[in-house]
């Protein structure tokens, strides 16, 4: 994607982390030159110098029978929102601040075993805080059955792009009245995006 120098991030562990709070994303594949994606959570996994984004999809999706040796694109989204540019103390144009990650590779299956191990670890991310946690061991034979109604992929992971759009060419008294007012929207992403902006400052002050 493109990237202005400012809003480039190369930092592999802020990525990651960006990836593990916004794991719901796409992937894109193509089919006779046709665009096609599904929307599924893909969670990063370290295996030796390999990274691996690993999901799965419903059987009767066709998609994963696309993937083979052509390259896949998997599109993370953080909080974005709409920047008016009566928030500047000089007159200037409306924006849209956001926060994006791309991840190209090569989708290959996984095995049934692979599989399981995924789902263990999908279930444990998201349910270990839980009372009475949907955990796999806790799944009766009936249940688990039903992961014949799905297909586990991973994909090895060649080349990740990041942009933060953050208001990062705006002077410190801009800055602060975009998060200000970003605070005082009513949507939830104008709200997270102003906790993000703040604390890539707070960073900046630590990193300083």
């Amino acid at each position: 994607m493109y990237i202005p120098k400012q809003y480039k991030v190369t930092d592999f562990n802020e990525i990651r982390d960006f990836i593990q709070r916004n794991s719901f994303g796409t992937i894109v594949t193509t089919k006779e030159g046709k665009p096609i994606a599904t929307h599924l959570p893909m969670e990063l996994y370290i295996q030796g110098d390999d990274y691996y984004l690993t999901g799965h999809m419903a059987y009767a999706n066709p998609q994963w029978r696309t993937f083979g040796d052509d390259p896949v694109l998997v599109m993370y989204q953080g909080p974005h929102a709409y920047i008016s540019s009566s928030w500047y103390k000089s007159e200037n144009v409306p924006t849209w601040n956001y926060q994006s990650v791309h991840v190209y590779g090569t989708a290959s299956l996984m095995s049934e075993q692979e599989l399981q191990e995924d789902l263990k670890s999908l279930l444990l991310n998201y349910e270990q805080h839980r009372e009475n946690a949907a955990l796999w061991e806790r799944f009766s034979p009936k249940t688990k059955k039903q992961m014949k109604g799905i297909v586990g992929f991973k994909v090895k992971v060649q080349e990740i792009q990041a942009a933060y759009k953050l208001s990062q060419n705006r002077n410190e008294e801009d800055y602060d009245n975009i998060i200000d007012k970003l605070k005082k929207e009513k949507d939830l992403n104008s709200q997270q995006l102003a906790e993000v902006m703040h604390a890539r400052k707070e960073k900046g002050r630590t990193d300083s």
